[in-house]
């Protein structure tokens, strides 16, 4: 794979009406769909306010609270490939149109939840997340086609940074409106008016983006990179070790977000109350929406895979920090790590789809089924959280780092050539 940097970076298709685009209308399809990316960010973190609310309502083990991640990251493995077909039927703008309005549907099914049970949640979980997984599959490929291939990691490093600006919010947003709603964090009824809002937001943003005039892109024509030489996306080594890498960074992300509020509630770490821990949830997330921004800029000269490398190393040490240590030292180390996830989310997508060409829209789909970590991971944390303890739990995210930390140190020679 040592050919791979002489590769253009990933095609997903063409712009069309189209080729001679313009610049200018480059930058606002960027604006439009970095919209995309803020919501579904948002949407994502509020999880980690609501895994321990209804671990309280319900009075559920970890591994039943994970369910929650289960159900909404399994539907990314379950709907995924499904919404590769639909893409390409209806095209990117349409397909992304679907995948708000099946997220706005998911949202209201908050509502009935509430006086349901457990098991209604789950569902509305997964609808939510099956919209998303849409939005995920046309919207992570079309910002890698509207600019130049040298700097796709660079230009979706950048639209990530709003996803995390998404998630920084979410968990305060989601402590004042949910966790704070009640003393006791006992009443289902709180998630009512949060996911009422959302659904609407959700509903008229699929009628901007409806109304919006993006260029459009299409699969049928890409670059010559010898990708058509190979039968499928499978037979690139390079992109069979980025979906395990996504795998578990995934996993490893969204089950240190997922233990957070518990962790933070350990009285050898901070002895917080669930409405005050969730605020620092805020700060985790945070972390990666400034490396997301610090990134951008940094991948412009230094190589994707080096810097992957680097915050792989880092993360690797702080969580290491986080279960060995106590008091603030264990507190602020766990928090520090989402300033080590920022970058990585894109850049192994982008590092993986490079030089597919026609295989780059299966390879999009095969990344975003492996977003399903994201259901696997926290659930086995939770197995471990139950016979281990929370704190020592936190092994299972170090051992995902690993990985990727191999994943980028392989691959570190990737654009490094025009």
């Amino acid at each position: 794979m040592a050919n791979m940097a002489h590769h253009s970076a990933p095609q997903a298709a063409d712009i069309q009406g189209g080729s001679g685009a313009e610049p200018g209308q480059h930058t606002s399809a960027l604006v439009i769909v970095t919209l995309l990316f803020f919501m579904w960010g948002l949407i994502t973190s509020l999880n980690d306010v609501l895994i321990p609310h209804l671990k309280a309502i319900y009075t559920l083990s970890y591994v039943q609270a994970m369910l929650v991640q289960f159900c909404f990251f399994g539907a990314y493995f379950i709907v995924s490939l499904p919404a590769g077909a639909l893409i390409r039927r209806i095209g990117y703008q349409k397909g992304a149109v679907a995948g708000l309005l099946i997220a706005a549907c998911g949202c209201a099914l908050f509502y009935p939840a509430a006086s349901s049970g457990y098991g209604v949640f789950l569902f509305a979980f997964f609808v939510l997340a099956s919209g998303i997984t849409v939005l995920q599959v046309a919207a992570n490929p079309y910002v890698t086609v509207l600019g130049p291939a040298r700097t796709a990691s660079s230009r979706l490093t950048l639209t990530q940074a709003f996803n995390s600006l998404g998630t920084t919010i979410g968990p305060a947003v989601g402590g004042l409106l949910i966790l704070s709603a009640v003393g006791t964090a006992a009443d289902a009824a709180t998630v009512r008016g949060p996911y009422l809002g959302l659904a609407a937001a959700l509903a008229l943003l699929a009628v901007l983006f409806w109304a919006a005039k993006l260029p459009q892109i299409s699969d049928s024509e890409t670059v010559s990179t010898g990708a058509e030489d190979k039968a499928s996306a499978w037979s690139h080594r390079h992109l069979v070790l980025g979906a395990i890498g996504i795998f578990l960074y995934v996993g490893a992300e969204v089950s240190i977000g997922s233990f957070l509020v518990n962790f933070l509630g350990e009285s050898h770490i901070a002895g917080l109350s669930h409405g005050d821990a969730a605020h620092y949830v805020s700060v985790y997330w945070g972390g990666a929406m400034i490396g997301r921004f610090i990134g951008f800029a940094v991948m412009r000269t230094v190589s994707p895979g080096k810097t992957l490398a680097f915050n792989s190393l880092a993360a690797i040490a702080l969580v290491l920090a986080a279960v060995f240590g106590k008091g603030s030292v264990a507190m602020w180390a766990i928090l520090a790590v989402g300033l080590c996830n920022s970058i990585m989310f894109p850049t192994i997508f982008s590092m993986a789809l490079n030089g597919l060409g026609k295989h780059t829209g299966q390879g999009s789909g095969i990344l975003c089924m492996a977003i399903v970590g994201g259901a696997l991971v926290p659930f086995a944390q939770g197995a471990m959280a139950d016979a281990m303890g929370v704190q020592t739990s936190f092994l299972l995210p170090a051992a995902c780092y690993a990985f990727i930390l191999y994943f980028g140190a392989k691959y570190a020679s990737m654009y490094a050539a025009k």
